[in-house]
Formats: structure tokens, sequence, C-alpha cells
């Protein structure tokens, strides 16, 4: 039996928000698409206070922001693009291009081709988000892209040092610093001043993923985001107290993020609820956290681990920390997560920061049907094929043109007609094509 300890808000409540949010961001993008750049300008005084002389910044405005880290600071920065640019480029050399001759004659094959223009938004107005330019920037360069323009919102009035730090050494070829929609639409629509991307990607608050969705056929995107949601799997191998931090770790990102219980232990799921409470009253971004977690949290018992199998993949998360028994289990058995997290020694923000997978995945259920960002998602599988002799022509347009015939496309059985006309040979098996006597 599955059964609720603690819900959160209901469906219609959340779709009431939306509704919201789509008509803001439809209206900013309308606004930019004929105004340009003096839109983009307006809003960026309006939403951040900042109305810089150029949003691009010169060599000279990285080298300085580069200047008031540490190299302590540097070095961590270092340090963590190393582990992702490594796992990326693994990735990539399990990305081959393929030419095969299927039949005597007929020779396919496809090449991963890199997007020519990339746009990565790197959050940054509440928390700084340094590790989404390593996620993006590094993984599209790791990928080959061309041109990859980053940018980041002003914090605190100013270029935050770290995050043009981190795009600059993940290889950004043009940095920009400018927030929220009026960003992601400048990228995509293109201003007088900024060159328009092929495709964007990167998090962002609740209105810069449905800038993304409503930009999206007019460019590529990553995927379709909203909060970050957490789901934490345990037994009574572990405490309320690690199960608490990993939950409120991830709530703190928004009041809007939903932070899951779920175990088949009662007893542990009751003493997580009790730590939750008292970890908020110490956590300095508990201000935050609480709100998610009193109006997106759940705990939900269950009797068994199949049960808790079939509501995790139900809820299709994107981080999954599983802390049991026997967490490859959920490895081998769960088919809809953005990533899992296996077993107490890792958790949600190693994956975040450093640990080399990429942060950027699945919510909103879409881990049904998609994986996150990764070098793949940069590189567009082409094919191409090649036919090299008369005969191989001929046969495969005999059967070419009947097919056309039974879908009644005259014009591309004619294609496959004439090959057939001038490469074939009417002493073969397969020789009747549809205009034949």
């Amino acid at each position: 039996m599955i059964r609720h300890l603690k819900k959160g808000q209901d469906a219609a409540t959340l779709a009431a928000a939306d509704h919201q949010v789509r008509a803001t961001v439809e209206q900013i993008l309308s606004d930019i698409e004929r105004r340009g750049d003096e839109a983009v300008r307006e809003y960026s005084q309006r939403f951040d206070q900042w109305d810089p002389s150029d949003f691009l910044l010169s060599a000279d405005a990285i080298k300085s922001a580069m200047a008031r880290l540490s190299p302590r600071e540097i070095e961590d920065i270092r340090f963590a693009q190393a582990q992702i640019r490594r796992f990326a480029e693994i990735q990539r050399q399990s990305m081959q291009d393929v030419e095969v001759e299927t039949r005597p004659g007929v020779v396919l094959g496809h090449k991963h081709i890199p997007v020519n223009n990339v746009g990565c938004y790197i959050p940054g107005g509440k928390y700084p988000m340094i590790a989404s330019a390593h996620m993006s920037v590094l993984t599209a360069k790791v990928a080959g892209v061309p041109r990859v323009i980053a940018t980041a919102p002003p914090y605190q009035g100013e270029p935050h040092p770290a995050i043009v730090a981190a795009m600059h050494m993940a290889g950004a070829d043009e940095i920009l610093v400018l927030g929220g929609v009026q960003a992601v639409a400048a990228m995509a629509i293109g201003t007088g001043t900024i060159k328009p991307v092929d495709m964007l990607v990167g998090p962002g608050n609740m209105y810069v993923a449905e800038a993304k969705r409503q930009l999206y056929g007019r460019v590529g995107i990553d995927l379709f985001a909203g909060p970050t949601e957490t789901l934490v799997i345990v037994d009574e191998s572990v405490d309320g107290e690690m199960c608490a931090v990993d939950l409120l770790g991830q709530a703190e990102h928004g009041p809007t993020s939903p932070a899951v219980l779920l175990t088949n232990s009662e007893q542990l799921a009751r003493d997580t609820m009790a730590e939750v409470e008292r970890q908020l009253g110490i956590l300095p971004t508990a201000e935050i956290a609480r709100k998610a977690w009193a109006e997106h949290g759940q705990v939900i018992v269950c009797d068994t681990v199949d049960e808790m199998i079939a509501v995790a993949d139900e809820l299709a998360f994107e981080h999954v920390q599983v802390m049991t028994k026997d967490p490859d289990l959920f490895l081998r058995r769960m088919t809809n997560y953005g990533a899992l997290f296996l077993g107490p020694r890792t958790n949600v923000s190693f994956g975040d920061k450093v640990i080399g997978t990429n942060h950027t995945l699945p919510t909103n259920r879409n881990a049904r049907y998609t994986g996150g960002l990764w070098v793949g998602k940069f590189l567009k599988t082409c094919t191409y094929q090649r036919v090299l002799t008369d005969e191989a022509s001929a046969e495969i347009g005999a059967y070419c043109s009947r097919l056309c015939h039974m879908e009644n496309f005259a014009g591309h059985g004619e294609q496959a007609n004439i090959r057939v006309r001038r490469y074939g040979r009417r002493d073969v098996p397969w020789y009747q094509p549809v205009d034949a006597e």
C-alpha cells in the first residue's frame, strides 16, 4: 500500500501560476522581436537595474574579473572543469561516425555534426551558478561547437567574477552580462548587436524556462526545464539526519522546488520530517527551503520495494538519491529519472558542482522521454547515402517504384523509374517497375 504522510500543492494552483508566467514571457518576446536592443536594455534596467555601455564583456573586463579571484578559487574551478571535460570527452568518443555497405553497391552512413552557434544561459541572480558554465559552455566546446555565447545576469550590480572566470575558462567565445527572458530572447532572436544562435541551453527560473519553451522551434533547446526536483529513496539503512540534509540541500534552490522522500519505513519517514523541521531552524537558506518544503515537499511510504520503484518511475524526477541496502537494484530496474545518485557516499550536490556528470537534467516528468544535457545534445546525427553501381541503383529503384505506387506518389515513383530504365536489366527477378509494360 502507498500512503502520503505529506503532500504538496494541488495541480490547479500550479496551473494558475504557469498561466501568468506564459503571458508575461509572450509579451516580452514579442517586444524584443519588434524593438531589438532598445527593448533588451529597457528590460535589463527594469528587472536587474543594469544598464552598461555594452552587455558584451571585453577581453580586459574578463581579465579584470578573473584577477579578483584567489588562486584557490581558480584552482577549484579548474578542478571541476577537468572532471566535467573528462567525462564529456569519454561521451564524445563513444559516438562514432559510421559508413557501411548494406547491400552490394549501397553505402549508408551517418556523421555527428556540431551545432554552429549555441547560447548558454548561466543563472546568477539569487545564487551565482558557477557550475552551469562548466555544464553548458564546456560541454558544447567538447562537442566541437564553433561559436558559444554565454550570458549571466549581474550579481549585486556587477559581473560575478567567478561566473565570468568559469565561462572564460570553459571556452566561451562571447560573454554577456545580461539576465532573464531578455537574455535568452536576445540570443535566440538576435538584435542589432547580438548575432542569433541556433540552440539555447542552460537552466533558469520559471520565466527563463518558459521563454525557452516558447522559442523552441525557432531555435533548438537542451530540454524543457522547470524547478529543481529531488527524490530521496531510502530504507532503514540510513537515518533521518542524512535524509533531511539531502532534501533541504535541493529545496533551497527555490520556493517551488519539489523535494520528496520515498521510503518503506514509516518510522524513518517520521524521523526525517522531524529532522527537516530541526534543520530549518539553523539552515542559512531556510527562508527559501521552508517554503519549498511546505508547498512542494512530499513524504511517501510504501510497503515494498516494488511499490517504491513504481512510484519513483511515475514521478520521473530530475535528481534521484538512492540510499538503500541495495541501491544498484534501482539502477537495474528504474527507467524514468534525470540522474541517479547511488549510495550514501554520493549526493546530488556532487553532481551539481564537480563530480563530472552534467547537472542540466529533465524536470516535470520529462525524464519519461529524454535524458539530460550531454555532448550528444550539441551534435546533429545526419545520415547520407551513395549508390555505387548501376545494378544496385536499378534494384533499389524497382522496389521503390512499386512501394511508391502503393502510396499513390507518382512523382516519387518516377524518380525511381528513371533509374530503373537507365541502369536496369529486364532479365533479373526484381525488375518490374510500375511503368513497365
